[in-house]
């Protein structure tokens, strides 16, 4: 008899994954559950993690999520789609979008059960990019605004509040350029070929068609006519134009030909004499009136002096108190601490836990019998019953995290949002606090982008014609919740601000992680210690859809190795749903968010264990949960 599991959310994703399986019409395929980004890679497929609560908004954004993956396998064809699939960049994102929502928009129609799940799933997107609170269509790209039109029109059914602000945004513009392609929705919904020639009419409508490419059903008949073309040429020579003609005339005076070219060799003979004596002079002339050329501009990152950012003048580092209004933060802050109230007694035990360890370290260095120190009281009664004793003294000894900083940088992507960003920062909070206690200096940094899916840099790459391999195109923002020389108490508020709507969004590590070995470096401590916490790989859409698909990520391990290899600072992770170990060599993966705090303490405690064999058993690498 097989051993019931003790997870109750086990039954629900077994459901969940069968019926995924029926519904894709594809009984090979593997359904699996993860924090990382959902999606389907050839026969798996991912969905959001179900935590042993099974929350209700858990639920119903896995079978959203579910259904949609499901709905896309069953009513897409890879081959037709990349048949017609455009060339240009935004024209393939909105080329995408609306594939992605005809798919979505036949299972509504055929399983009528699918459109109230996906619903839930476009919410969740829509209020995680923060499309509610978008003011002006420059704050929606426009393929998502067409994909919500299109299966808006195709459904009949209303969007989700979010999803509903974003169309309407650019609906005017949309209807105004597209609106009679538009209308052929209905009759070209069941049929991949004729919705993706549709497509690609209202692409051009809405002013991309110089990124289409060619016409794929025309393709042929071009080869076709070039070929025809060929064989006339070659059966009437004469038709080949005025190069031909020049030619007949070359073969025809051959004299004129030859005293052609060689008033031309004798030109370039004079002007490769002339610039030999050009650079004759310029080496014969002293060392210090040489003409000195620029020097290059220092790289990027000192990790990859290939990696490229197309433009970071926009980018900012700025403290949390210059985001948001002081009672602003002090709202965010308050609503923190009331959503976490259950949580706060077990990270203070386990917080008062690793402050009584550090403490007891640091009650018993001390070194005696010395000639000179601290008089030790302790051994005066030595002196009394032998007056000829010498007097005894102690010095206490420098601890291993007297003299040390650590460094918390945080994730704020925008899949950290709700209750891992919460734990996150109230963890960071109470550590902060405790380590204060113990003379250890604490900073607390956070990263994301000011944009999603590029800031300003990706719209001067536009302006520029779209260069090929730009880097990365979008604004960073890197965020100073508290130095490492400011006072807990002064920065309490701060942390409030990741509670702060629109603020998470894309996360860039491998720039982050070396933002922060910088400010590291700079410290004057001995000990210096990073611990990452992050819940998935570098993501910016802007980025990875111009250059190569592991561009982010090899960035990061480039950056690691870098910083692992100099041992200046004492690098670690935690990862929240996402295996981290794959990247850093001391690292651990927690599968539950509620066992941050308990991680955190854990392996600060190893890092200041005395005992070496103790401290290397608990940073190996290794899962939690």
């Amino acid at each position: 008899m097989s051993k019931q599991s003790d997870n109750p959310a086990d039954a629900f994703k077994k459901a969940l994954a069968e019926a995924t399986k029926v519904m894709a019409d594809d009984a090979e395929l593997t359904v699996s559950y993860s924090v990382d980004p959902s999606g389907l890679s050839g026969d798996a497929m991912r969905l959001p993690q179900v935590s042993r609560r099974m929350t209700r908004e858990e639920v119903l954004l896995a079978r959203g999520t579910a259904d949609a993956l499901a709905l896309n396998r069953r009513y897409h064809d890879a081959a037709t789609h990349a048949r017609y699939a455009p060339q240009g960049d935004m024209a393939r994102e909105l080329y995408e979008a609306m594939e992605t929502a005809r798919c979505e928009a036949m299972g509504a129609r055929d399983m009528l059960g699918t459109a109230g799940n996906i619903d839930v799933k476009i919410k969740h997107e829509a209020l995680r990019r923060g499309y509610d609170q978008a003011k002006q269509a420059s704050d929606v790209p426009l393929s998502v605004a067409a994909g919500y039109m299109v299966r808006h029109l195709a459904t009949g059914r209303d969007l989700p509040a979010g999803a509903e602000n974003a169309m309407e945004l650019w609906r005017g513009f949309i209807e105004d350029q597209a609106g009679g392609t538009l209308e052929g929705i209905d009759g070209s919904l069941a049929d991949q070929a004729d919705f993706a020639r549709l497509a690609r009419k209202m692409i051009s409508d809405l002013g991309y068609g110089d990124q289409l490419g060619d016409d794929p059903d025309s393709q042929d008949e071009d080869q076709e006519d070039q070929a025809e073309e060929g064989t006339e040429e070659e059966q009437d020579p004469d038709s080949t134009g005025q190069d031909d003609q020049d030619e007949e005339e070359a073969e025809g005076t051959p004299e004129n030909s030859q005293e052609q070219q060689q008033d031309e060799s004798q030109a370039q003979v004079s002007m490769d004499d002339e610039a030999d004596q050009e650079l004759g002079d310029e080496a014969e002339m002293p060392e210090g009136d040489a003409p000195m050329d620029p020097p290059p501009p220092p790289p990027v990152s000192d990790a990859d002096p290939e990696y490229r950012v197309y433009q970071g003048e926009h980018d900012e580092v700025i403290g949390a108190e210059e985001l948001a209004e002081p009672i602003e933060l002090e709202r965010l802050r308050a609503y923190l601490d009331q959503q976490l109230e259950p949580l706060k007694g077990a990270v203070g035990r386990l917080a008062n836990k690793l402050q009584r360890r550090l403490q007891a370290q640091q009650n018993r260095s001390w070194e005696f019998d010395l000639e000179e120190g601290t008089l030790d009281a302790g051994r005066l009664a030595r002196v009394v019953a032998n007056p000829t004793t010498p007097l005894s003294f102690k010095i206490e000894k420098d601890t291993e995290f007297r003299d040390t900083v650590v460094t918390l940088l945080l994730d704020n992507s925008g899949s950290m949002r709700g209750r891992p960003i919460s734990i996150a920062a109230i963890c960071a909070d109470v550590l902060a606090r405790t380590l204060e206690r113990c003379n250890v200096k604490v900073e607390i940094l956070g990263f994301t982008t000011r944009a999603w899916k590029g800031g300003q840099a990706r719209e001067a790459w536009l302006n520029d014609g779209r260069p090929a391999q730009p880097g990365r195109l979008n604004d960073l923002r890197h965020i100073i919740y508290k130095s490492a020389d400011a006072p807990w108490r002064r920065t309490r508020d701060h942390l409030g601000l990741m509670m702060k709507e629109g603020l998470l969004k894309e996360n860039i590590d491998g720039e982050a992680l070396e933002w922060a070995h910088r400010r590291m470096l700079a410290r004057h401590e001995a000990r210096k210690i990073l611990m990452v916490i992050s819940d998935g790989a570098p993501v910016d859409d802007s980025t990875l859809s111009v250059n190569p698909a592991n561009y982010l990520e090899k960035h990061l391990r480039d950056v690691i190795a870098m910083v692992e290899k100099r041992r200046a600072v004492e690098l670690l992770a935690i990862g929240i749903g996402h295996d981290v170990t794959r990247y850093y060599d001391r690292a651990v993966t927690i599968t539950d968010v509620d066992q941050l705090a308990g991680a955190m303490t854990e392996q600060l405690a190893a890092l200041f264990d005395s005992d070496p064999r103790k401290r290397a058993r608990v940073m190996g690498m290794r899962r939690v949960g």
